[in-house]
This record gives structure tokens, sequence and C-alpha cells, in this order.
């Protein structure tokens, strides 16, 4: 069995960044295990611009930034294997996989950074009645065929769906030739950033239809028509407002799931809101050396934010290798209340944390004119306002070492929206 210091399970940007990040901190023995049969990860699909102005200080394509990551890992000579699947890690970190040229095979790490993104909510999570003709595609599922295969999924499309990449497939089927006839949205928000709506949407005349969802489908060989019908409060469809659409194509954008079998058959524990593994502030998980970041670990609406979270773990994985880093001495909880569904992190060690702490987090509903607060046990210690808040649109607080030394006897941050 081989032994490795550090073995990332993924090749886009989240495992690029890490990858990166580990090898600038000292540690040059890393591995990237890839399943697809290039590095870049999703990025390789995403042919639109929007991304890097975060961390490139310019707007580039996903490709673009992909091979940004791509190329900063060659230029360190970091090695990667393609076209492997990782079937198995183990809570002592022996990392099973296997390819056609090595077949099955085992590695041991001293750490294992977990960055195997998302997938998107399948149709048989949505419980749409009707047959299952051909015709239906998730919103991913669409791009890679139009912007990778070179293959148009249809001419009349329905979106369910106001999640990022369905936003983006409207355009794009659009500039292609299709017409779109509208994007329906079982919530009364979107679940995309507010730029996708008015750049994918507004600008092309497809309307948004919010607190509807579709409640049939025609057709048995091929699809013919959806009904869409508005829904209430309880998410249930109203009788007497179905409104019948013919089209070829139903695209799906209904949210986004951690891809996090592996993590679980290793024994990390997941969040039940995120779905993604409970990390301290080390983006380290319930396994002493494995850590995780990117999408694995949330759903992140700009990959600028991935690269910095990766980066993070691609740090403090380092360290962990070194025996820079012991078990936790103190946890102090973070607490979501007040419409705010999670935290990441969810807990941290104040010693640990050095000049500051990003805290990442999103909100269950769109909040206006509100504020978002920081309490150290009882102690309100920050209190921002915000014009808009809204779940398509991640958010974040700095808690600095400074503040965390001046309460020493801290147990529980609480971050929360309030009014006033």
């Amino acid at each position: 069995m081989k032994q490795v210091d550090i073995v990332i399970v993924g090749g886009g940007p989240a495992g690029l960044a890490a990858a990166v990040a580990a090898y600038d901190n000292g540690i040059k023995d890393i591995l990237i295990l890839e399943r697809d049969e290039q590095l870049g990860g999703i990025l390789n699909q995403c042919i639109h611009n929007g991304f890097g102005l975060h961390t490139f200080k310019e707007e580039l394509t996903g490709p673009e930034y992909a091979d940004r990551f791509i190329r900063q890992a060659a230029q360190r000579s970091i090695p990667y294997k393609l076209n492997t699947m990782v079937m198995d890690i183990s809570r002592d970190r022996v990392v099973t996989a296997m390819n056609r040229e090595d077949g099955m095979f085992q590695l041991q790490a001293k750490a294992v950074i977990l960055a195997m993104g998302c997938r998107e909510r399948p149709r048989g999570a949505l419980n749409i009645p009707g047959y299952r003709p051909a015709g239906i595609f998730s919103a991913g599922t669409a791009q890679r065929l139009v912007n990778i295969e070179g293959y148009m999924p249809g001419k009349e499309v329905v979106i369910l769906g106001s999640g990022d990449i369905g936003l983006i497939m409207a355009r794009r089927m659009t500039l292609e030739g299709a017409k779109v006839k509208l994007v329906a949205e079982l919530m009364p928000y979107s679940g995309g950033l507010k730029r996708n709506i008015v750049q994918c949407l507004d600008d092309f005349g497809i309307p948004l239809r919010l607190s509807h969802t579709v409640v049939e489908i025609e057709g048995k060989e091929h699809i013919t028509a959806v009904t869409i019908a508005e829904v209430g409060a309880d998410r249930k469809p109203i009788k007497g407002t179905e409104e019948r659409y013919t089209c070829d194509t139903l695209l799906l954008s209904c949210g986004l799931i951690p891809e996090n079998e592996l993590s679980t058959s290793a024994g990390v524990t997941l969040s039940p809101v995120t779905g993604g593994p409970v990390v301290n502030e080390s983006l380290e998980t319930n396994i002493q050396g494995v850590f995780a970041c990117g999408n694995v670990l949330h759903v992140h609406d700009l990959v600028d934010y991935v690269s910095e979270e990766a980066a993070k773990a691609g740090e403090t994985a380092a360290r962990f290798v070194r025996g820079e880093i012991a078990a936790p001495a103190k946890s102090v909880v973070l607490k979501a209340e007040g419409g705010v569904r999670y935290t990441v992190p969810s807990t941290l060690d104040p010693d640990r944390i050095g000049d500051k702490l990003t805290v990442r987090f999103r909100v269950g509903d769109v909040y206006k004119d509100a504020f978002v607060s920081v309490y150290f046990d009882d102690e309100r210690i920050a209190h921002k306002k915000k014009r808009v808040i809204a779940p398509g649109e991640m958010e974040q607080v700095v808690l600095t070492g400074k503040q965390l030394s001046e309460h020493p006897d801290l147990q529980t941050i609480t971050i929360k929206i309030e009014g006033e």
C-alpha cells in the first residue's frame, strides 16, 4: 500500500485550489484523484463568463477559471490520476480507488481532503405526476449536451426551478435558437443570484413565475406539454390556476446536493440542513485528518468562494500532516437562528483561528432592510444592516482572534437575522 501525505478526492476547482495551497504550505507529496477524463470539474461546461472577479480581479469563463488553477498545479508538478473512481475511504484514511491502468489500489493517506462537488436533485425527488417520456433533463445535463457534446435537447423549453444553472440555461437555449416559454419556481423567491435573473431572464423577456410548479407532464414516448399551477403557502397546487404549455423539453433546476456517499461510508457526520460534513474552524470533519471544502461541504453560489475555502482546507491539511494541529482544546458551538439556516463551520476553537475566521451561511427566506447580528453568548457584538438578504446568495461574517480573546469563557456564538 502506497503512503501519501495528502490525497485529494476531486479535481475540480475545490480540489485544485486545495492542492495548490497544500503544496505552497510545504507538503509536496500530494495526489489528486479525479473520476472525469480531465481536471476542472463542472467548470469545463460553464462556458459563460462571470467567474474570477474576486480571485483574479477579472471576468473569466468557467474553463478559463479552471485553467488558471490547472496551470498552477502543473507548475508545481502536483500529480493526479484521471478516470479514477474512489470506492471507499476508511476511518484511518485508507483510500481505495480504481482505474484502467492500475486496477484497484489503496493509498494510506496522512490527510484526506474531500472535494467531490455536488449533483443535481433528480426528477424522482420532485414527485411530478405523469409518464417518463424522453425530453426531460436536469439543467446541468442539458448544459453539458449543448456546451460540450454539441447537441440541442429541444426547441420549445419549459424550465422548472430557478437555480443558477436553470437561469443560465434559459439564456443559453435562447441563444441557440430555442424558445424558452417560462421558468417556474415552487418557492416565492428565486434560488439563483439576482444578476442571473436580470442577465438571463429579464434581458431576454423570459417570464419567471414564482410560487408555481409543474403538476402534469404529457406524452408517453416524448414530452409534448406540461401543465403548471400556482401553489399556496403550503406548497400545494391551487385548483383553477392551471396553465398548459406545449413543449418538447423540460429542464429541471431544483437544487443541488453535496456528493457525500464516500463521506457517509467513512463515518463523517453530515449536517441535516446542508447535506455536507459538519466541520470545525479548520474545515476538519469529525474524523481526524479528513477535511472538506467546496460544494461537497455546502453548495456555493460563487466559485471564487469555493477556491478561498479550499485554500483554507489545503493549508490546514498541510499543517495537520506536519503535526501542527492537535485535537481542539476547546469547542465553541455556532448556532443558526432567526432565519439563518446553517453556519460553516459548526464549531470553533478560539485558539486555532489565527487573526480571523470567515463564517458562511444562508438564510431561509427573503429579508429586506434587516440586520445580520452576531451574539457571543447573550452579548451582541455585531449588528450589520443589509438591504436585501436572500436564500440564493451566500452571506458571511468575519470573526477576529481579538474578539474571541476578549471572551475567554465563551460557550456559544449565535448568528441570526433581526428586524432592528
